[in-house]
Parts: C-alpha cells; structure tokens; sequence
C-alpha cells in the first residue's frame, strides 16, 4: 500500500461524458410546453405576427371588393360590366391575395420554429 494518496493514478478508459450547461441556458420549447411567462411571450409573438398578416390581407380584399357596390351602381344598366368585373377581375387577385397569405402564414410559423428549435 502507498504510503503518500498523491502517487496513486486513475486512468479514464470511458469516452468523456458531455456535461449540461445550467447556468445561461434555457430551452424555448421547454418554456413553452411549461407555459411560463417566457413561453407565453414566444406564442403571443406568433400569434401577433399571424395577426398582422390577417389584417394585411383583410384591408386589401376590403379595398378589392369594397367599391365594387359603387362601381355597378355608377352604370346600374351594363351587365356585362358586373358579369366580367365579378367574373374575370375579381377572381386572379383574390386567388393571389390567398397564395400570399398561405405563403406568408407558413414563413411565420417557420420563422416561430427556427427561434424555439434548440440549435
């Protein structure tokens, strides 16, 4: 038996353990499935961007389809005008105005996973 405890060596034969930081880290997923004030600050962020882009597109279909009323009664006896105006001119924008917003919404919620990924 050794008579000094400093002479004896341990060899470490194992691959190394990778250790938690626990101090300056914290997981954005975890605070949103724990529902703390942080989490609900992530989710109100998603939600008020989704939000905006709702009221974006609801203003531009409001000043697409809004003054259709006066334009069909400035010329109350053209009905061909209300067939290719409702017919052909309406339907190209609002089928655009839709793709955009699907495209936008899907950026958002990508954008939303990318901040709580725990890369």
């Amino acid at each position: 038996m050794p008579s000094d405890p400093t002479e004896r060596r341990v060899t470490v034969t194992g691959p190394p353990r990778r250790s938690r930081r626990t101090s300056g880290y914290y997981r954005p997923r975890t605070e949103i499935d724990e529902q703390t004030t942080l989490g609900h600050t992530y989710v109100r962020s998603l939600m008020r961007t989704q939000l905006r882009t709702a009221l974006v597109v609801f203003a531009v279909l409001v000043l697409l389809v809004g003054p259709l009323p006066l334009v069909f009664a400035a010329a109350p006896e053209a009905r061909r005008l209300e067939w290719l105006v409702l017919g052909f001119c309406l339907y190209a924008p609002l089928i655009l105005l839709a793709r955009w917003y699907v495209r936008r919404a899907e950026r958002n919620e990508e954008d939303f996973v990318r901040l709580v990924e725990d890369r």
